[in-house]
């Protein structure tokens, strides 16, 4: 199958220890010194990583900077973990832009729709995004889900009966160890009013290796279980991430993928085009393309709607149907669709329409 990087393990790693989850976590990149091992970082960078240590942490794993390239500061995942100076130019961006806080009857647990919620279970993820919705509570101990309140959680889902959808999202669920997993989703079983259990990660493209055979033996245990990963470029397509995308869907998990367009990264129809038609290869559904939202410290990733709406009216009929994320908007008020308008109304007895050339047909339809 094709992919578009491999990972390295550096000069001196044992390739035992780079292939374990718990090494990659235990050798995280947290700083400028170890940054050096994988890229020559810019002066903005090092300088970035200085001042915003405080504001929004720094880690990388091993793995994914093995992935970037040393002398290329547009490369596409060195921008979206290595901080630069243009987060601090921001004056648009807010903390919370979904009001996440105000839609939380507990702690970490988010309701926007009637029948489905967002259980935000943890705040560590194995490397953090510098466009992460949520990077008011990544690492932040206030967040931190203890056990007592994971059980608080769980008794306000089994009281509300119109659940019946549960997301478990974070920070990352995959970093819980599978015992920790195994416990919190049989718990969620017990629940008869809880038909579907969704694990949001993004570990599948940043530490691949997490996804071992004893995870899935377990994940498998509480069909139907479905996982929606994270890849926003060819470049994270490696054999390792195609490796742990197999082993989940080959233990009947169907995995989807959930991209956000980010100016310079992604933002051309050439770039989406490869990443979902190898995602589609892979057996990974492109689900929803998110456009950035209005947070603090990523006026430099938002793509303009309309060049947005654009992008995706060019992969229409250029690519097969399955192979195009649905491009949305997310907002307090839950997720809108944002399309280019191919529908263009009724015209007597007929529904005039225009088809992905740009031809208009009129439909009889009396």
């Amino acid at each position: 199958m094709r992919h578009f990087n491999v990972d390295r393990a550096p000069e001196g790693v044992d390739r035992d220890d780079w292939e374990s989850h718990i090494w990659q976590m235990q050798h995280r990149v947290r700083g400028a010194e170890d940054l050096a091992r994988y890229i020559d970082p810019t002066a903005d960078e090092l300088s970035a990583i200085e001042k915003l240590a405080e504001t929004f942490r720094f880690v990388i794993t091993p793995y994914y900077a093995s992935l970037m390239e040393r002398d290329n500061p547009d490369c596409p995942l060195r921008r979206q973990v290595v901080p630069v100076s243009e987060e601090l130019w921001d004056g648009a961006g807010l903390a919370d832009p979904l009001d996440e806080v105000a839609h939380s009857p507990v702690k970490n647990v988010i309701r926007v729709y009637p029948d489905r919620i967002a259980f935000c279970v943890n705040n560590e993820c194995a490397l953090y995004c510098r466009f992460c919705l949520r990077k008011r509570m990544v690492g932040e101990p206030e967040w931190t889900m203890q056990k007592r309140e994971l059980g608080e959680a769980l008794d306000w889902i089994a009281r509300t009966p119109e659940i019946r959808d549960v997301l478990l999202t974070g920070g990352d669920p995959l970093v819980y160890t599978d015992d920790r997993l195994d416990w919190l989703i049989g718990r969620l079983r017990e629940i008869p009013h809880v038909e579907i259990v969704r694990l949001g990660t993004r570990l599948p493209v940043t530490l691949p290796y997490r996804v071992t055979d004893a995870l899935c033996e377990m994940l498998k245990r509480h069909h139907p279980i479905w996982v929606n990963t994270h890849f926003n470029h060819p470049k994270e397509i490696t054999p390792a991430s195609i490796a742990a995308c197999e082993k989940l869907v080959n233990a009947g998990i169907p995995v989807g993928n959930q991209t956000v367009l980010l100016k310079g990264i992604n933002d051309d129809p050439a770039t989406m085009k490869q990443l979902n038609e190898a995602l589609v290869a892979m057996r990974v559904r492109p689900y929803y393309c998110y456009q950035a939202q209005l947070l603090d410290g990523t006026a430099h990733f938002r793509v303009r709607i309309e060049d947005g709406i654009e992008l995706f009216r060019e992969l229409r009929g250029r690519t097969s149907g399955f192979a195009i994320p649905q491009y949305v908007l997310d907002t307090p008020h839950g997720k809108v669709p944002i399309t280019h308008q191919t529908s263009l109304g009724r015209d007597g007895d007929d529904y005039v329409v225009e088809a992905w050339d740009g031809e208009i047909w009129r439909e009889p339809n009396p």
